[in-house]
């Protein structure tokens, strides 16, 4: 069953195009920046006020979700960076299901897997988890894709 909805019809079939490479792009960026930990350049892949939900990630760990939901770009690099900086991490995105809503807006959902390593020593290991990020974009005055909301949803963890 289909739960997105339609793409809107911009009337320009090859803008659309140049415009779901340009979110591909953009994520390629986000995993890449967050695995090398170049964390400027990360943050550069969110829209200024764009909001990141890591709440199942916490509830998940029995802590309150509520700390999982991130406003704006310096926050989420921040948040990201305090979770992941010390951990070798491998992060995959497949798949996308992107959709232009306007010549300015997009949704996408892409499926993911990602591989977290503290190292041997750490009182948690890692993870290696399956899931996906349900995302939308926006188009800044720049002409730059970015990511203005994340959702991360896991369908299986497994512990290292």
């Amino acid at each position: 069953m289909n739960t997105s909805p339609a793409p809107a019809d911009t009337g320009n079939p090859a803008a659309e195009a140049a415009a779901i490479e340009a979110i591909k792009q953009t994520k390629a960026r986000y995993f890449r920046f967050m695995d090398t930990k170049q964390w400027d350049d990360f943050a550069q892949v969110f829209a200024e006020d764009a909001v990141m939900d890591m709440s199942g990630e916490l509830e998940r760990n029995g802590v309150d979700g509520s700390a999982g939901i991130v406003h704006g770009r310096s926050n989420i690099k921040n948040f990201v960076k305090d979770a992941v900086d010390a951990a070798v991490t491998t992060h995959h995105g497949h798949m996308p299901e992107i959709n232009i809503t306007s010549p300015t807006t997009a949704e996408g959902i892409w499926a993911m897997y990602d591989l977290v390593d503290f190292g041997p020593d750490a009182a948690f290991r890692g993870l290696r988890g399956y899931g996906h990020y349900h995302e939308t974009y926006t188009k800044g005055a720049d002409g730059t894709w970015r990511i203005q909301t994340t959702k991360l949803t896991r369908l299986r963890i497994e512990a290292l």
